[in-house]
């Protein structure tokens, strides 16, 4: 006894079956819409099974033969799925109507195996009772139609045939309606696959002994064979021929064959395309006849006879005489085309154009006819010659019309040179160069896919296409686009079309390529010049994700990935992308790693450098959460690269560059990288290096540590030959940051190293840095102002003097104008360094030359009004002979604190404790009296004090007090009154001055009565 299978299984083979059918129905080209609907209710059964399976269905006689049954016609539904798909298009529409209830048929039969089924197991599935009758009742009832369309031309077709209209006019309106209801264009290679396949339909029907079936395909094989598409091209050829032999005999100007009287539809007044005759022999257009009958009419429309016989037939001959008299007028007008194509007169070229775009509607064998007549060839020649941009764009065009869908015209274009020319118009206006664009893309195509051969030759032009291509894609021109793509297929075409700033194959190589291609692709890239711009749209297109994933393969990937991340990591936009994916912490871990080739870890090095450079410091040093990475061990692993007798340069360098960017940005870790890294002592043997590179990246560290650990680089500059080195730095002209950090660092390091400042003289050192004033900028010049400081000590008057002999003194006087606030402010302060050995030095020379006054008293020198002595810069470095009093006065008036408080300091330097008189008269006479009691009102704590001490000095005169007590009285009463514990000081300054004013005043109104009490 055979065992029978158990129902659960037949259930779930039944389901999968289900599925697979229902998916295959999707995929089929014909009848889309019944077939999915097909599908539509095989998926839903597909839950039923699934309920019955879940409530384990009982094993009834019943149930199984209702499985059987929906088993049988589900196969049934996948032998159908399978007939007709892959089937040739135009066997498809001609069956369209039979198929169409097959589908109908086969849904109808599934719906009634599927009520035996709920019937069978009522109780198992009542919780869905309600979708299993629904689904049943419109299988059950399921109707499909073909489209109206398509029954139209299945129903003309049947008529052609059974009148035996089998000329070849009514083949050629069959065949292009056909074509265009399945989408075949109507061209020789297409029209003859379509046939072939009709023929194999044929074939496999007389297999199958169908002989009805056989014949009716044998009818419509004969009918659409006729057509001038379905002919080869030798037999177009002889027909164009004889067409041409018979023209040769009409005048060379004749351009129109009038039609004969019998070609006019008696109804319409036109020549007619699809004559019938009545059978009283009057010949009508067949739909003008047709309307006639529907309105009623009963009689002859040419002679009004009524007729007793409404019937008509197909007039084969007259229709044949028809088509040959329009073939002799497609002659005609291709002659005349050729005429005016070749006379190379503008407007008769157009003409011809247009001419040869009529052709092309009216009749699709004159594409081929066009061609045998020379007008394709004389029209490729046209694009090689001067034309207007409207006349080129409209060969173009006409061109595209005439291959479209031809594969010889095509190949005629390819053969004439006609690639080349039309990459010329490329480049040309954008109407141009738009048509220039769709006509190529044509000539690539071949059917749905591409042109090999011709996308070959296309290659051979990529130096110049590729460029004029990606010039247009960025004006959104989808074709271009797509010819673009197919021609990087190539490589060495992906990296032209880079070279050029469109980027996405190459992207898409190293997104979705092997893991050689990836690496080809990366190579090409790092071979690559890129500018900013290229850079900023690698990252954009998104490459950098790839690259960090390549990072983490094998060695020969992670080096060429990383050499790739170096480049694009120049780019503030590209470091952010970095961040995001996860590229610092990976490249810091293979930074740190001991088991890494030289050349990896440089990479690394270099994209440290990269991230920390243009002032970004520590910004990007951050995991893909932007969570700040631990920079003590960052900065540490860069010093132990240093620290490393085995590092190579080419590490050590872009290692020094990422250190200084860091530690530029973080004052805290430059102290950390001082005291825990033993930070000075590495770098400052870094500066005896014999690459230059890394020297001067050596001497920026150095500047930076030296605010944490001055002694120690004095002892090391004191050394021999390394203060050379220093001055060196410090004459570099064409590296402003070497400039700028050597400077920084000599105003870093301690001014009570006398030895060292004499050195620095000795050397030239004070001379490059006066140098650096003069010419250099921003920074450096701030540096070398500070580092002025130790020269213009007032207690070394030897350097101060070598100050001012190398001409310093007018550079600073020059400088107070500067734009710079730190500039200006320094050259105040340098000046007033100065002006305190003022005095001093006027005495000496006064005391000096005394006794040659006394023997020539005619002959005395002028004397300066605030030393009293015969000043001048060079001597005295007398602030008024050296003309800084304007210029320090106008930095007060300017109000900003840091330089009028260095400018007041320098102006009190002129009020001397002996003789306060002169220099408080040279104030007033030079307006700085009135900027400084101003400063009471809107100065900073520190700076009113400055304005304090110096109203001091000049209120001791009565001669002042007159002058400025009205104009000080207020600002003065409002500090003295003031009792705040933090302006107690200024409170004390304050009234002391009113008390001076009070005391030398020669009209006196007392306002410390009024003020607060001074504390104690």
């Amino acid at each position: 006894m055979t065992e029978l299978i158990p129902i659960g299984t037949i259930l779930a083979v039944l389901s999968n079956q289900i599925i697979k059918i229902s998916q295959a129905a999707k995929d089929v080209v014909f009848e889309k819409e019944s077939f999915r609907a097909l599908a539509k209710h095989l998926l839903d059964i597909e839950p039923v099974l699934k309920e019955l399976q879940s409530q384990q269905l009982n094993d009834s006689p019943a149930a199984r033969q209702a499985l059987e049954s929906l088993e049988t016609n589900v196969k049934k539904a996948h032998a159908l799925v399978d007939k007709y798909k892959g089937r040739a298009r135009f066997y498809l529409l001609v069956k369209c109507r039979h198929i169409v209830k097959e589908i109908q048929d086969v849904t109808r039969e599934i719906g009634d195996s599927l009520a035996a089924l709920s019937l069978a197991n009522v109780e198992v599935l009542s919780g869905i009772s309600d979708q299993v009758h629904r689904l049943q009742h419109e299988m059950q009832r399921a109707e499909f139609e073909a489209s109206h369309a398509r029954l139209q031309i299945v129903d003309k077709l049947n008529q052609g045939i059974t009148d035996q209209a089998f000329d070849k006019e009514f083949a050629n309106d069959m065949l292009r309606e056909i074509a265009r209801a399945v989408g075949v264009p109507v061209e020789p290679l297409e029209i003859s696959r379509e046939l072939a396949g009709f023929k194999r339909e044929k074939e496999e029907a007389e297999n199958r002994k169908e002989r009805a079936e056989v014949f009716f395909l044998e009818q419509v094989i004969e009918l659409l064979s006729r057509a001038d598409a379905a002919r080869d091209y030798e037999e177009v050829s002889n027909q164009y021929m004889q067409r041409v032999k018979v023209i040769e005999r009409y005048d060379p100007r004749e351009e129109f064959i009038e039609p004969f009287k019998a070609f006019y539809c008696c109804i319409t007044g036109c020549v007619m395309t699809d004559p019938v005759s009545l059978c009283t022999g009057t010949a009508c257009e067949r739909w003008a006849l047709e309307a006639w009958f529907q309105r009623g009419e009963k009689s002859d429309p040419e002679t009004g006879e009524v007729l007793q016989d409404f019937s008509w037939r197909p007039n084969i001959q007259l229709r044949q005489s028809i088509q040959e008299w329009r073939e002799l007028n497609h002659c005609l007008k291709i002659r005349s085309c050729k005429a005016m194509l070749r006379s190379n007169e503008e407007e008769c070229v157009v003409e011809a154009l247009d001419r040869m775009k009529e052709l092309v509607a009216e009749n699709s064998i004159n594409k081929d006819w066009i061609s045998i007549g020379g007008l394709t060839e004389g029209a490729i020649a046209l694009l090689g010659s001067r034309l207007t941009e409207a006349v080129r764009k409209k060969v173009l065009v006409t061109l595209k019309d005439i291959i479209e869908g031809h594969a010889r015209n095509k190949d005629i274009i390819v053969e004439k040179g006609g690639i080349e020319k039309i990459v010329l118009c490329l480049g040309l206006d954008s109407s141009v160069s738009e048509a220039a664009v769709g006509l190529l893309y044509e000539v690539l195509l071949d059917r749905s896919s591409w042109n090999t051969s011709c996308c070959k030759r296309l290659s051979q032009q990529c130096d110049e296409i590729i460029p004029l291509l990606v010039s247009l894609v960025k004006n959104e021109a989808k074709l271009a686009k797509e010819i673009l793509l197919k021609l990087c297929e190539e490589d060495d075409n992906i990296i032209k079309a880079a070279r050029v700033n469109w980027f996405r194959p190459l992207i898409d190589k190293v997104v979705q390529g092997s893991v050689l291609e990836r690496i080809s692709m990366v190579k090409e890239l790092v071979s690559l010049e890129l500018d900013d711009e290229k850079i900023k749209l690698l990252g954009e297109e998104g490459v950098i994700p790839p690259l960090l994933e390549m990072a983490t393969g094998g060695i020969e990937s992670k080096e060429i990935s990383l050499h790739a991340l170096v480049k694009l990591s120049t780019f503030r936009g590209n470091k952010h992308l970095i961040c995001r994916g996860g590229g610092v912490c990976l490249v810091e871990k293979l930074l740190s790693s001991p088991h890494i080739l030289p050349t990896v870890t440089a990479r690394c090095a270099e994209i440290l450098a990269n991230l920390s450079s243009n002032g970004d410091g520590t910004a990007f040093l951050v995991d893909e959460d932007g969570g700040q990475l631990e920079l003590k061990a960052v900065t540490a692993n860069l010093l132990a690269i240093q620290q490393n007798l085995n590092s190579l340069d080419s590490i050590r360098r872009p290692a020094l560059r990422a250190l200084v960017g860091i530690c530029q940005s973080e004052v805290g870790l430059v102290k950390s990288a001082v005291v825990s890294c033993s930070g000075i002592s590495v770098v400052l043997a870094l500066l005896d290096d014999s690459n230059q590179e890394i020297r001067e990246l050596a001497i920026n560290l150095v500047f930076l540590f030296s605010q944490h650990e001055p002694e120690g680089v004095v002892e090391y500059l004191l050394k021999p030959r390394r203060l050379e080195a220093l001055v060196g730095f410090l004459e570099n002209s064409e590296k402003g940051d070497v400039q700028r950090a050597a400077a920084g660092l000599l105003a870093n390091l301690p001014k009570s190293e006398t030895s060292l400042t004499e050195k620095l003289i000795e050397l030239g050192g004070l001379k490059a840095i006066i140098q650096i004033i003069r010419l250099g900028t921003g920074e450096a010049k701030e540096n070398a102002l500070s580092a002025l400081f130790r020269f213009t000590d007032p207690t070394n008057l030897k350097s101060q003097r070598v100050v001012v002999e190398l001409g310093a003194f007018p550079l600073l006087t020059g400088l107070l104008r500067a734009d710079s606030v730190t500039a200006s402010a320094r050259a105040a302060a340098l000046l007033g360094d100065l002006s305190m050995r003022s005095p001093e030095l006027s005495d000496l020379l006064r005391k000096k030359h005394g006794c040659f006054w006394s023997c020539f008293p005619r002959v005395r020198a002028a004397v300066c009004p605030v030393h009293g002595g015969s000043c001048s810069v060079s001597t005295t470095f007398c602030l008024l002979e050296g003309g800084a009093l304007p210029d320090l006065v106008r930095v007060v008036q300017d109000k900003v604190h840091a330089t009028a408080y260095e400018a007041i300091q320098t102006l009190s330097t002129l009020v001397q404790e002996d003789s306060p008189q002169r220099g408080a008269a040279v104030l007033h006479e030079y307006g700085a009296i009135g900027p400084t009691i101003e400063v009471l009102r809107w100065g900073s704590e520190s700076l009113k004090t400055e304005a304090l001490i110096l109203l001091e000095k000049v209120f001791v005169s009565t001669e002042m007090v007159d002058l400025y007590s009205i104009m000080a009285r207020a600002p003065l009463g409002q500090l003295a009154s003031h009792s705040l514990c933090d302006e107690r000081h200024l409170q004390r300054k304050a009234v002391k001055v009113l008390l001076l004013i009070e005391r030398y005043s020669r009209s006196s109104t007392s306002l410390v009565s009024t003020a607060a009490p001074i504390p104690d």
